[in-house]
């Protein structure tokens, strides 16, 4: 007898209007999972933030097309995936801070009548601030929902084949370009959103090292490894200091050795503000300022063939028998975090694996 399976695709959502800004940074700030102070704090500082900050917003989300594109290009996704599953499986959206959100979407999963649910997220790397909220959210609107059926959760897939070869296949397209216009080797920058410092030792978060690892991988695929490549992180906000290096100070000394840059966004899967905006306006902005001879950036793999059916393996390949409500690492029972990141969900549900070797950035030159 074959079972209701409701795929729930975790991302973190943007405004779909312009008069949506204000309300969706409300949200974002809210979050105990990106301020740690109590409610009676946290809530009043973030209608200060997004009151502040939304005026400033506001124009850039304009010129995006009143909105933010996430949730179109999450859509494709999801049409793209649903398309490669059987019949009892139906795909969901599940947005963090703005619409649809976690209270509608688990009531839309019980009025489908779901016999499980696989929790997706499309952070290809795990977080507490990202899947790890979404998770949280999720689990309290279920609660209050009554929906009790067996649910797992996929914390993450920094290494996964699929996303690594579809992300490979876009770097060396935007690679050989750069060779042939250049005569100096481009520097190869894999850009991921950053996190205060703070977080990352507090929590004990996987995210920077998961990060380091996926780029890895993609440069070993792409045939890449003897390059000039880093990890940096982008989108730093206020006066913490962040997980280093930064993408600008990345750039600003490329611009000082004359060095092309090929920038791939490592962290995101889908075209939004953090890539469309950030990359390819302010950060080409401030390469073209400092000097850089040539900037190229890195498309996401979005619906890429690869990335899609690797998707679907991980949804079809389940076996909910032995463990139908679990945490599930997505590599093959190894984690890619040591011991040591006691924020990593494979962790804390019990598991032991052993540490993996941590990549390096490439030769330098």
């Amino acid at each position: 007898m074959t079972k209701k399976t409701a795929v729930v695709l975790f991302n973190l959502g943007g405004p779909d209007s312009v008069a949506a800004v204000r309300p969706f940074l409300q949200n974002l700030f809210r979050d105990p999972a990106i301020i740690g102070a109590p409610a009676i704090v946290r809530y009043p500082l973030s209608w200060f933030i997004a009151k502040t900050r939304a005026p400033k917003m506001e124009p850039v989300y304009a010129d995006l097309g009143d909105g933010s594109p996430l949730l179109p290009n999450t859509v494709a996704q999801q049409e793209a995936l649903q398309a490669l599953l059987p019949q009892d499986h139906k795909v969901f959206i599940c947005m963090r801070y703005w619409h649809p959100m976690a209270p509608e979407v688990v009531q839309q999963v019980k009025d489908w009548g779901a016999d499980q649910v696989l929790l997706l997220p499309l952070y290809p790397q795990f977080s507490t601030t990202t899947s790890q909220s979404s998770l949280d959210d999720w689990q309290r609107f279920a609660k209050r929902a009554g929906l009790k059926v067996p649910t797992r959760f996929i914390c993450c897939f920094p290494e996964d084949e699929g996303f690594i070869a579809a992300q490979a296949d876009l770097l060396k397209q935007q690679y050989a370009q750069a060779i042939e216009a250049h005569d100096t080797p481009p520097r190869l920058l894999f850009s991921a959103h950053g996190l205060p410092q703070s977080v990352v030792d507090r929590r004990k978060d996987p995210y920077p090292i998961q990060i380091q690892n996926s780029a890895a991988a993609v440069v070993k695929a792409a045939g890449l490894e003897d390059t000039d490549w880093k990890v940096c992180f982008q989108s730093r906000v206020g006066p913490l200091a962040w997980i280093k290096p930064y993408t600008e100070a990345e750039i600003r000394a490329a611009g000082a050795e004359k060095r092309p840059l090929v920038l791939t966004p490592i962290a995101f899967v889908s075209e939004h503000l953090e890539t469309l905006e950030e990359l390819d306006i302010e950060y080409r902005e401030l390469a073209e300022e400092h000097g850089v001879p040539g900037y190229y950036r890195t498309p996401t793999v979005s619906t890429s063939e690869g990335f899609i059916a690797s998707l679907a393996h991980m949804v079809t390949h389940q076996t909910w028998q032995n463990e139908p409500s679990a945490v599930i690492c997505n590599q093959a029972g190894q984690s890619t975090c040591p011991e040591s990141c006691k924020g990593c969900p494979w962790h804390k549900s019990g598991h032991k694996s052993g540490p993996k070797p941590q990549h390096t950035s490439g030769p330098t030159s």
